[in-house]
Order: C-alpha cells, then structure tokens, then sequence
C-alpha cells in the first residue's frame, strides 16, 4: 500500500522553500493545514479580502480574472501572496480544474514565515510583481 508523503517531504519539492533545512520544512509545514479538494473548487473569489497562502501540492487549479482564465498552475505554485502582502483585496479568482491537494498557510502565520525567512520573502515579492503586471495586462 502507498503511503502519502510527508508535508516537508513535498514543501521541499517547491521552488520557494528550495535551499530550506528540514527543520525548517518542518517548521512551515507546521503553520499548514493540508486540504484535499474536488474539481470545481473555488479557493479564493476575486474582490474579497484574503486570509491564506495556498501552495498546491498535487493538481491544478484555473486562474480567473473578472471571469476570463489568465493562468493555469500546478504542483509547486502557489497564490494568495498578493492580497497577504499588500493587504489588497484578491485580484483573482482561483478554482480546483482536477482534484487538487493543497496547503493552506493562515494570514498570521504567513506574516510570522515572511518575517523569519527572507529569502522567501523576497522570492515571494518577485512572484507578486510579475503577477500584478500579468493581472494588469489582462485588463486591457
């Protein structure tokens, strides 16, 4: 019988917490609350306040701005850093396209990770321009 990897087994498959020791992979997946989600799945609503950074660990989800698909992605991405980070509403919507298995990171905990880890929080500062400037071109 198979068994499901440990969260820091899979963290440490993500290219944001590549170079992490495994303290502190255990560390992060401590602050995570793993969910297994069906297809059609909406994790976060574009315009809504955001609470939590998702990583997705299996799956995709859909990237949707102001209805139209922007984006699709997979094993290793994550979202929800926009809204944590500048304390902005969601800039999109995002939905499960399979089943998915993701990680789910609470504001607080995500604010305590970035502050701890700086290598991280400048990955993730690189991650949420490229993204607003991929949001800003799907505007027009």
């Amino acid at each position: 019988m198979a068994t499901t990897p440990k969260t820091d087994q899979l963290l440490a498959q993500v290219p944001l917490f590549s170079g992490l020791s495994k303290k502190e992979l255990g560390h992060i997946s401590g602050l995570a609350t793993r969910l297994d989600l069906p297809a059609g799945k909406e994790l976060t609503h574009q315009g809504e306040a955001g609470n939590e950074f998702v990583v997705v660990l299996e799956g995709e989800v859909e990237i949707l701005v102001d209805g139209s698909s922007v984006a699709t992605r997979g094993p290793g991405d994550y979202f929800g850093e926009i809204a944590l980070l500048s304390d902005r509403p969601r800039t999109a919507t995002v939905v499960s396209k399979t089943p998915v298995i993701v990680e789910v990171i609470g504001r607080r905990e995500f604010k305590g990770l970035v502050s701890t880890q700086p290598t991280i929080a400048n990955q993730l500062l690189a991650t949420m321009a490229e993204r607003i400037d991929e949001v800003a071109r799907n505007i027009d």
